[in-house]
Parts: C-alpha cells; sequence; structure tokens
C-alpha cells in the first residue's frame, strides 16, 4: 500500500501548489498528487483563458481580492523566471452607456480599496490604446492584466513539483475514502493528510470526509469563439461593466498570449459534470441530479437563474456572440469568428440552503482533511498565494494533531 504523509487529490493548478508548498514546509515527509487523467492541468486550470487578472473587481473584504493583486505579481515573476512569455496587453472596461458610468465608478473604488493600479480614462485615451474600442464618454484602463499560455504553465509547475520530490500518480482516479485509507483505481493509499483540489468533483469528494454537506457544485460551460485575423488585430483585452451581483464578467474580448483575439466566455449550465462535447463523460446520476438542482434554482433561487440561464444558452449562437462583442469593439462579424475553442468547465459552488452562488474561495476541513470547495475564477491568478493560506490552514491543525 503506497504510504503519503499527503496525498493531493486533483493535479490542477491549485493541487499541484499545494503539493509543492507542503513539500517545502514539509521536505522529509511524502507528498503525493493523484489525477485520475493521464496528464495534469486537463479540467479548468488547462482550459481556463489564460488571464492573469488585477483585482479590481472583488469586494475589499473577500479571499480573492486578497489573493489577485499579489497572484498577478507572483504569477507573473514565475512565469518571467521559467521564461513563459507573458502578453503584457492590459485591459479596458468600457460603458456602453452613461448609466453604466456607476458600475465604472464601483469597480475604481474596488481597484483602490485593494490596492490595484487603474486609470480612469477618456474614450479619446481608450482609443489610443486600442483604436477599435467603444465606449461611452469614459473607459478604465488596468495596465498589470496579461494573458499566458495555461498549458505551458501547467507543464512547467509540473517539472517543478517532480523535481522538487512530489510524487504525480496520474490516471489515478479516486473512488472513497475508507476507514484506514483512500481507495483509488491504482489501489490503496494510507494517507496521513487528505487534501481535496477535485475541481468539478471536490463536494463529492468532500462528503465522504463530513464536508460540503450544505454545498453542491453545479457546473458552468464556458466556450470562446476564435477570431482568425491577424496577430495583433486587437492590442488589449476589452470587457463590459459586469454584473457584480453574479460571478461571471460577461462576453469580452480576451487576447491570447500568441496576440490572436477571441470572444467569449459563455457561461452555460452543464447537465453533467464534465459535458465538454456530446456525449463524453456522459452519466445519468448527474443528469438527473444536475436537472432537478437546475429546476430548483429556477423556482426558489435568491438570484434570477432563470434569467441568468435563458441570457446564457443564447450564446451557443455564433450570431448572438458576435453580437454582444460588436457592442465592445469595432469591426466584429461572423466571417472573421468562425472557429470555437475548446470548452472549459467552471465547477461553480451553490448554496442549497441560502440557494445562491458562491462568490468567493470556499474551504472547510479538520486535522484529517481539507476541501478546496470553490477554486473558481480568479483561481488561476490566485494559485500561489492562495494555496499557501490553504496550506497555511493545514499547518495549524497538522501541527497541533502531531503535537497531540
Amino acid at each position: 500500500m503506497p504510504i503519503a504523509d499527503f496525498l493531493i487529490i486533483g493535479g490542477g493548478i491549485i493541487g499541484l501548489n499545494c503539493a509543492r508548498q507542503l513539500k517545502r514546509r514539509y521536505p522529509d515527509l511524502t507528498v503525493t498528487v493523484i489525477e485520475k487523467e493521464s496528464g495534469t492541468g486537463m479540467h479548468a486550470s488547462g482550459r481556463n483563458s489564460g488571464v492573469l487578472h488585477a483585482g479590481f473587481y472583488y469586494s475589499p473584504d473577500s479571499l480573492k481580492a486578497k489573493f489577485t493583486r499579489i497572484g498577478n505579481k507572483e504569477l507573473t515573476e514565475y512565469c518571467e523566471f521559467r521564461k513563459i512569455f507573458i502578453n503584457r496587453c492590459g485591459k479596458l472596461v468600457v460603458a456602453k452607456n452613461v448609466g453604466e458610468h456607476a458600475g465604472l465608478d464601483e469597480l475604481l473604488r474596488r481597484g483602490a480599496a485593494n490596492g490595484i493600479d487603474l486609470e480612469d480614462i477618456s474614450e479619446e485615451e481608450a482609443k489610443r490604446i486600442e483604436p477599435r474600442v467603444k465606449t461611452c464618454e469614459r473607459a478604465i484602463y488596468s495596465p498589470k492584466t496579461s494573458t499566458v499560455d495555461p498549458a505551458k504553465v501547467l507543464k512547467s509547475m509540473t517539472t517543478d513539483a517532480v523535481q522538487e520530490g512530489v510524487k504525480i500518480h496520474c490516471g489515478v482516479r479516486y473512488l472513497k475514502r475508507t476507514p484506514d485509507s483512500i481507495l483509488s483505481t491504482g489501489g490503496n493509499y494510507s494517507a496521513g493528510y487528505v487534501v481535496n483540489a477535485a475541481g468539478l468533483y471536490a463536494d463529492h469528494i468532500a462528503k465522504d470526509f463530513g464536508f460540503s454537506e450544505k454545498y453542491k457544485i453545479l457546473p458552468f460551460k464556458g466556450l470562446y469563439l476564435y477570431s482568425n485575423e491577424p496577430v495583433g488585430s486587437v492590442r488589449t483585452n476589452i470587457y463590459p461593466v459586469p454584473d457584480l451581483k453574479n460571478p461571471f464578467l460577461g462576453v469580452h474580448v480576451t487576447v491570447t498570449a500568441e496576440g490572436k483575439a477571441k470572444i467569449g466566455p459563455t457561461a452555460i449550465p452543464a447537465f453533467w459534470r464534465e459535458q465538454y462535447s456530446g456525449l463524453d463523460n456522459f452519466k445519468v446520476s448527474e443528469l438527473l441530479d444536475l436537472t432537478m438542482r437546475q429546476a430548483n434554482l429556477f423556482m426558489f433561487s435568491g438570484f434570477d437563474f432563470k434569467q441568468l440561464a435563458v441570457q446564457e444558452m443564447k450564446k451557443y449562437s455564433r450570431l448572438h456572440m458576435v453580437s454582444l462583442a460588436s457592442s465592445l469593439m469595432e469591426g466584429v462579424s461572423q466571417e472573421n469568428y468562425r472557429t470555437w475553442g475548446k470548452p472549459g468547465i467552471r465547477a461553480q459552488l451553490v448554496d442549497t440552503e441560502r440557494k445562491k452562488l458562491e462568490m468567493d474561495f470556499v474551504l472547510e476541513g479538520d486535522d484529517r482533511s481539507m476541501h478546496i470547495l470553490n477554486a473558481i475564477s480568479p483561481a488561476f491568478t490566485c494559485s500561489i498565494p492562495f494555496s499557501d493560506y490553504v496550506c497555511d490552514h493545514i499547518q495549524k491543525v497538522y501541527s497541533k494533531k502531531q503535537y497531540d
């Protein structure tokens, strides 16, 4: 039976960084990551937009606000050290009309409270940054927003983890917890402490340990449409003023690390957890569970889930996506946006008691296990300091357990 002083379930960017941090803190102990896929970062971490967010969207009292600014800095420094290219393209947040200026003001207020470098600029200044941009009189410019290739970041961090002494077992799926071990498709593991960083299945695994009693994952599918225009046709990311009552930022224009433009993403409710394409990974039990949960939210949610779902389902239409992006930028046409990118699925946590989407990161744990239940955007940007925060919690309870 393999022995792991620390067993991390899930080889995404949070799982890898938790493993690396635990190995630094406990160099004489064994740290093992089990990942059900053939490689690391094959779900949300490797399928995300690659945007390194600056941190001005989030309420100042949130964990997201605490970690996004420093996460942007630390992940930028990591990419520089590992010679991973960073597209320092910045971001414009634009207003469709004067009524959205109050939203710009709120973002500026949050940015100031969070210590973020932002510029309140005129329409003319916005057009000097991006000649194709559309905005009403004003815009916000974020110079610290950038983009990277997430696959390259995950590959580098995986290599680092192995070189630092972390054991990574791919093709090994968690099955269940027994009184004495963790049962997996790779056999039983004797684990001193378990870290659940399983993304879409984090709530299922947490329940085996007595946690996530009021939480369930509700998956949302994210799709981008890629432009066939030449590299450099768009200079900067362009985002709308968001509805800060929900965790989605709306359809926007993203400039990739390679300099190509894409529009999206969608946030379409999925009917099973890994509904990437066709009937891949289809599970009847998940279809029934998610259909019932979505129906419940339609009728009883503390926010307008029905409106959200209807709006998002429309985004399966390429014409509708192009229309939304056209409000942000000149020259967006169906001819230039024909190719859908690789879909990603957001593991969005729902509080089933209050019937609301959780806006912030959520952790639950004790002296035997820690469960990362809501590592949603901007978790990629926050991955290094957020993983340190998770390990701070683990170290407190683990050290006390060792002492006792």
